[in-house]
């Protein structure tokens, strides 16, 4: 089984690392660029039998920092 799991900053939370790819964005000449929000993907390869929820704990104890940050997950 495989898992694909989209860490992103939550809304509301500074994005300094989105705000330099939209800066640097501007200054190659992509204009309307009005905002960009920069996560990470994880893919997981799972034991046959593993549940969505082991993924869910997986991401709350270690991938996501789930002050800041949201997460979702595709089983693929």
């Amino acid at each position: 089984m495989k898992a694909r799991v989209t860490v992103m900053l939550k809304t509301g939370v500074l994005d300094p690392q989105g705000e330099a790819i939209r800066h640097a964005l501007g200054a190659l000449g992509f204009d309307g660029v009005e905002g960009v929000r920069q996560g990470k993907v994880i893919e997981l390869e799972l034991a046959e039998g593993t549940t969505e929820q082991t993924v869910r704990t997986m991401c709350e104890k270690l991938l996501a920092n789930t002050v800041i940050e949201s997460y979702r997950i595709e089983v693929l």
